[in-house]
């Protein structure tokens, strides 16, 4: 019998009630990384009542994760921290079933272990994880709720929901190119802070709570994007990709992810300050500018402003001119790059570091 005290606020709620706890108490979540994403995740799908949490991380606690990583401590470090997590959300509520993989995810395992589940939470720090996750997901038709943080942004969104008719939008369409080695840097070597993981983990919790119970608006669809530092949010309208194809069972088990993700197709140069200065002074290059059209500095150095979340529709209106993209960090700007070259065979390069980069060298 469900101990209804404990989650009485929420079935308070319009709306809510009953039936939406009793499909909680009845769903099956798994989440894939249990750290700086996974961890605040947890700890709300365990608050909201889910019935079954399976956790996967052959990962151990370390002493810097425990500035984002809210769920350890000091005498954590060394322990894996699938083990830990359940052990101490046990503690929380001793009525869910928690179910414990202390090793990574892999395609030899992916699909038997996803398989298990109703939804997949996405806690990984990498490009082959997501891409292998949303593979494994688009065979098996589970939905997942993605995630991703660097330095001070952060992204939400949700994939592969098979409710409806035709393809369902995946991670490949968001980033139909992965990334070539070193293109993208991961948390350990960008470096993020610390409260970012937590707010984007706990809206993955709350994406979660809706996918499962029916109830409100979910970011399918959508890409949540979200800057800590200037305290901004923007999102940006995701649609079909025409280059994704289905991947069949027999490829997605034989396939390399860390291969694929190591060596992408299009490695998008990326250009330092000094570089982008003497491009400035090039007739035939063509400066644009992917921040939303909200964000500060203005500039007046810039070709055009095309935002990231209209940029996909405006390919056909940019010139037949090298291209040098720019946003604020250097991070956008890469995935735009990526995008602007599946269309076109002239060079387009990237801001590293973009505009902050910029206006620190120039000491403003």
């Amino acid at each position: 019998m469900l101990n209804n005290e404990r989650y009485i606020r929420q079935m308070i709620l319009p709306g809510f009630g009953q039936a939406a706890q009793d499909k909680l108490r009845a769903a099956k979540v798994l989440i894939i990384g249990v750290g700086g994403l996974g961890c605040p995740a947890l700890q709300y799908l365990v608050g909201a009542g889910v019935g079954a949490i399976g956790l996967m991380d052959g990962d151990t606690v370390s002493r810097s994760n425990l500035h984002r990583q809210l769920l350890f401590n000091e005498s954590d470090i060394g322990k894996n921290k699938a083990f830990v997590a359940a052990e101490k959300m046990k503690l929380l509520d001793p009525e869910i079933s928690f179910l414990v993989y202390p090793f990574q995810l892999s395609n030899r395992n992916a699909l038997d272990y996803i398989g298990a589940y109703d939804i997949v939470i996405d806690g990984t720090d990498n490009f082959a994880a997501k891409y292998m996750i949303n593979d494994a997901c688009v065979l098996l038709h589970k939905t997942f709720v993605y995630g991703a943080v660097s330095r001070y942004q952060g992204q939400v969104s949700v994939f592969n929901v098979t409710a409806g008719k035709g393809r369902s939008l995946n991670y490949r369409d968001l980033f139909p190119v992965s990334p070539a080695r070193g293109e993208i840097q991961s948390c350990e070597e960008a470096g993020v802070i610390g409260v970012l993981p937590g707010i984007i983990g706990t809206m993955q919790a709350a994406e979660a709570v809706k996918l499962l119970t029916g109830l409100g608006e979910t970011l399918y669809g959508r890409l949540y994007n979200y800057d800590v530092w200037q305290a901004r949010s923007y999102e940006i309208v995701l649609s079909l990709h025409p280059d994704v194809t289905e991947i069949d069972q027999d490829s997605f088990v034989q396939a390399d992810y860390s291969f694929v993700c190591e060596d992408g197709d299009e490695d998008i140069p990326e250009i330092n300050v000094r570089e982008f200065n003497r491009l400035l002074q090039e007739p035939n290059v063509f400066v644009l500018d992917v921040r939303e059209r909200h964000e500060f500095p203005r500039i007046d150095f810039s070709d055009a402003q095309i935002p990231m979340s209209e940029l996909q529709a405006s390919l056909e209106t940019l010139p037949a001119k090298e291209i040098c993209v720019i946003c604020h960090q250097g991070i956008r700007s890469v995935y735009a790059a990526q995008l602007i070259k599946t269309r076109r065979n002239l060079p387009v390069y990237s801001l590293k570091g973009g505009l902050t980069a910029y206006f620190n060298q120039q000491g403003i």
